[in-house]
C-alpha cells in the first residue's frame, strides 16, 4: 500500500507523519526539538543544518513506525513555520549562517521608522510593515552582511523561507520552489497578482534572483534527489505555511469558516473566499492554501506567545516539570486572585501591532501561587485569541463600531464553533475557559495536529488522489466545549484585560 508522508517542520520541533491515502488514519510518526538561539534581545535564530538532520531524522523514524520504506510513499507534502528566512549557496547548498525565525524583532527601528509608508504597503501585501515578515528580515541579512549582498546580486546564493530550503535539500539543488501562502508572508508578494512585485522587491533591496518560483498549495514542486532517507522520483506535490495548513486540515474549505491553532503562537484564520478582504481592524489579509491558480484568501490574526507562555513557566521559572501539568495547576487557582498575564515577550500582535511591547504580570500578591501564575497565562492567551476572533466582526476589540470587514455575505457565522487544534487544545480547562471568554462553542479537532494533515491533504489532492469533497466527508468534529460563563462575568473579566493590554502599550511607548 503507497503512503503519503506530511513534514512538518515548526518553530520548536521538526515531525514526519506518514499517513493512509485513503482515510487519512496515522499510520507513523516522529518528533525531533531544535534547539532555539536568542544572541542579543528580540533575536531568535536556527541552526538551518539542525532543521534539515531533525527533518531527515524523523521521516526515516516515522516510515520505520508506520512498517513502511521510502518507496512506498505517493507523494510529499510539507508545511512550515513561515516567515522564518534562511539564505545559501547555490552551489554548495550550505546556509550562510543561521535562519532568523519569524519571532525575532532585530528590524524593530526599520519598520518604526518607515511607518510612514505603510498606506501603500498594506493594499498590495495584505500585511504591516513588522518585524514579523520575512522581507524585513531578509532586507536587514543582506545589508547586515556586505559579502551576501554581493554574492545575492551575483545570483550566488538562493534564499527563501524553509520550505523553500527543505524542497532544495530534497531535490538535490534541482528546485527553487515555493507555494502562494509562504509567498504571501514576505511583504514581497502582491496578492492581489499573485507575483513578486518589483517596487516592494526594490523598497527591501532583494534581488529577484534570490527568490523561488511560487506555485499554488498543490503543485508539482520536484522530486527527490541524492537522498539516503528516500530514493529518487518521491513527488513533492503539497506545500502551505502552518497556519494554511491547519485551516485546509480543519476542512476550511469555503468563506466564513475558521480556526485557531494554539502552539508556540496562536494563529486565527477566517477563509473569505476568492477575494481579498481588508479588515478594518488591523487584521491581516494572506492567501489561504490554493489547488489550482484560483486565488483563495484568509483573515488572519497572530498571538506570537501562546504555549510559549507555558513554555517560560516550565523552563524559565521551573514552577513545574512538563507543560500538561499547566491544566491541574489552572483547576487548582484561587479564582480570587486577581492575577492577569499580558504575554507579550516578543511583542503584540494583531490587532495592536506593538512590537516594542513586552510581557507583563498584573494583580501580584502575598497569596499569589503558582497554581494562579500557570491560570494567568492560560488565561492570556485565551483573552488574545477572544480578541482576534472580535476583530474579525464589525466591532474592534475595544467593542465600539468600526464598520464591516466585508465578508462575504452569509459567511460571518458570530455564533459557529471556533475549531481548534494544536499543543494546547489538548488542555480541556484551557478550552472551556476559551468558550467562555468567547461566548460561543469551541470544537477540538479529532487530530490535534492539524498542520500535518492539511500538508498530507494538499500532497494528496496533488497527486490526484484525493479532493475537497471527499476530504470534508474525513473530517469528524472532536469534543465540544459549550460557554458556561455568564455575559455580564465575560465583560467584565475582558474590561479588565484590555485595560491590562493598554497599560502594557502605555509602557512601551
Amino acid at each position: 500500500m503507497t503512503v503519503l508522508l506530511a513534514i512538518d517542520q515548526g518553530t520548536t520541533s521538526s515531525r514526519a507523519v506518514v499517513f493512509d491515502p485513503g482515510t487519512f488514519a496515522v499510520l507513523g510518526s516522529a518528533q525531533q526539538e531544535i534547539e532555539q538561539h536568542y544572541p542579543k534581545d528580540g533575536w531568535v535564530e536556527h541552526e538551518p543544518e539542525d532543521i534539515w538532520y531533525s527533518v531527515a531524522r524523523t521521516v526515516r523514524e516515522a516510515l520505520a513506525n508506520a512498517g513502511k520504506s521510502g518507496s512506498d510513499v505517493a507523494a510529499v507534502g510539507i508545511t512550515n513555520q513561515r516567515e522564518t528566512i534562511v539564505v545559501w549557496g547555490r552551489t554548495t547548498g550550505r546556509p550562510v549562517g543561521r535562519a532568523i525565525v519569524w519571532q525575532d524583532r532585530r528590524t524593530t527601528d526599520f519598520c518604526r521608522e518607515r511607518a510612514a509608508d505603510q498606506p501603500w504597503l498594506t493594499p498590495k501585501t495584505g500585511l504591516v510593515l513588522d518585524p514579523y515578515f520575512s522581507g524585513t528580515k531578509l532586507r536587514w541579512l543582506l545589508e547586515a552582511n556586505p559579502a551576501v549582498k554581493v554574492a545575492a546580486e551575483r545570483g550566488e546564493v538562493a534564499a527563501g523561507t524553509i520550505d523553500s530550503f527543505l524542497v532544495w535539500r530534497l531535490t538535490g539543488g534541482a528546485s527553487h520552489a515555493t507555494d502562494t501562502t509562504n509567498a504571501s508572508r514576505t511583504l514581497l508578494f502582491n496578492i492581489h497578482t499573485l507575483q513578486w512585485d518589483d517596487e516592494l522587491l526594490r523598497y527591501f533591496g532583494v534581488p529577484r534572483s534570490l527568490l523561488p518560483e511560487v506555485k499554488p498549495s498543490a503543485a508539482a514542486f520536484g522530486v527527490t534527489k541524492g537522498l539516503d532517507f528516500l530514493p529518487d522520483g518521491i513527488p513533492i506535490r503539497g506545500i502551505a505555511g502552518d497556519q494554511q495548513a491547519a485551516l485546509y486540515g480543519q476542512g476550511c474549505f469555503a468563506p466564513g469558516e475558521g480556526k485557531c491553532t494554539y502552539g508556540t503562537g496562536a494563529f486565527y484564520l477566517l477563509h473569505t473566499g476568492d477575494t481579498p478582504v481588508s479588515s478594518a481592524n488591523r487584521l491581516l489579509t494572506t492567501v489561504a492554501a490554493m489547488t489550482d491558480t484560483k486565488p483563495q484568501y484568509a483573515l488572519e490574526g497572530a498571538v506570537f506567545v501562546a504555549g510559549a507562555a507555558v513554555q517560560w513557566l516550565r523552563d524559565g521559572l521551573h514552577l513545574f516539570t512538563s507543560a500538561a501539568e499547566s491544566e491541574r495547576l489552572a483547576k487548582e487557582s484561587n479564582p480570587a486572585e486577581p492575577v492577569l498575564f499580558v504575554p507579550g515577550f516578543v511583542g503584540l500582535g494583531a490587532p495592536h501591532w506593538v512590537p516594542e511591547a513586552r510581557g507583563a504580570i498584573f494583580g501580584l500578591t502575598r497569596a499569589t501561587t503558582a497554581a494562579d501564575l500557570a491560570r494567568a497565562a492560560l488565561e492570556g492567551v485565551a483573552y488574545q485569541v477572544a480578541d482576534l476572533v472580535e476583530a474579525s466582526s464589525s466591532r474592534d476589540p475595544a467593542g465600539s463600531a468600526s464598520g464591516p470587514n466585508a465578508l462575504p455575505a452569509g459567511s460571518r457565522l458570530q455564533d459557529s464553533p471556533l475549531r481548534v487544534d494544536g499543543g494546547m487544545a489538548r488542555n480541556d480547562w484551557f478550552l472551556q475557559f476559551q468558550a467562555d471568554v468567547l461566548g460561543r462553542p469551541v470544537v477540538r479537532a479529532a487530530q490535534s495536529e492539524s498542520t500535518a494533515l492539511g500538508a498530507a491533504f494538499l500532497a494528496g489532492v496533488g497527486a490526484g488522489l484525493t479532493d475537497e469533497a471527499k476530504l470534508r466527508s474525513l473530517l469528524a468534529a472532536g469534543q465540544r466545549f459549550e460557554p458556561a460563563m455568564p455575559a455580564a462575568d465575560r465583560d467584565r473579566k475582558l474590561t479588565t484585560w484590555r485595560k491590562a493590554v493598554r497599560a502594557v502599550i502605555g509602557f512601551a511607548n
